[in-house]
């Protein structure tokens, strides 16, 4: 069977696999060796990512159940200031935090000594005393993760495209609230010793990036689609994860003898 890269994350990982979106880019980019498999869900922040892994992601099994890579793609909806119209949605900064950590862990191996900063939280998965009973171990220990921050905020944008009512009519996210989330995504990256995609700094470095990359203040445009595919892309394959290093599942019509075509299929 093809090995699988999973995306996880917030409407911006769901509407991913529409025309021009960074996940069909993905899938066509390694159509012929790996399955791209779509786990998004709009509106989602960490806090009910954490509720739901279980029903999200198989249950463990042996190692060639374990994908190849999972992007973990959150904070857009958790950086939703508290006392503004979408503050159902707001998770605080130093939570956050822990529930990266812990969706991490619920994915890779941990020894006990890099849990030892883990607190137990009533809204994440597994509590820091279990985890280090299990010694960290979780899953997937081969699997590469790939942090991906929450994109940068045209706050003006945001006031034309409110997801509920606003009545207050001021932005539901700042740009300055977006960075500081963003900055804890790659903190927990660094922590972690995995890679990140520091969405918020990289689209900024765009001329007129709030219209450039986003369609509404938050949601990418085909562009900002683009920048996302060609960063993981580039993220996994400083990983060792690229075309020239996987497999193609069968024989390539350029492979196929077309003197003797079923020969290439006997292996």
């Amino acid at each position: 069977m093809r090995p699988k890269i999973y995306i996880f994350g917030d409407s911006i990982t769901e509407e991913s696999f529409g025309g021009g979106g960074w996940g069909a880019l993905l899938a066509h980019h390694f159509s012929r060796t790996a399955d791209v498999v779509l786990r998004g869900y709009s509106g989602y922040n960490t806090r009910w990512a954490l509720k739901v892994l279980d029903k999200v992601f198989p249950a463990a099994g042996g190692s060639d159940d374990a994908p190849l890579a999972i992007t973990v793609f959150f904070g857009a909806n958790d950086a939703c200031l508290p006392d503004r119209c979408s503050a159902f949605q707001h998770v605080p900064l130093h939570e956050y935090k822990q529930n990266l950590h812990s969706i991490i862990s619920t994915f890779k191996l941990f020894h006990a000594p890099r849990l030892a900063h883990v607190k137990d939280h009533p809204a994440r998965g597994v509590c820091r005393a279990t985890l280090l009973r299990r010694g960290g171990k979780k899953r997937w220990p081969k699997t590469q993760i790939l942090l991906i921050s929450p994109p940068p905020i045209d706050e003006d944008a945001r006031l034309k495209f409110p997801y509920v009512d606003n009545p207050m009519g001021m932005p539901e996210r700042t740009n300055e609230a977006a960075g500081a989330y963003a900055k804890a995504c790659v903190s927990v990256a660094a922590e972690c010793g995995f890679p990140v995609v520091d969405l918020w700094t990289k689209m900024q470095r765009f001329p007129d990036w709030g219209k450039a990359c986003l369609r509404d203040g938050l949601h990418l445009t085909q562009t900002g689609n683009r920048i996302v595919f060609d960063e993981v892309i580039m993220k996994l394959r400083d990983v060792g994860l690229s075309l020239e290093s996987l497999p193609v599942d069968l024989p390539l019509i350029s492979d196929i003898d077309p003197s003797n075509p079923l020969k290439s299929f006997e292996n």
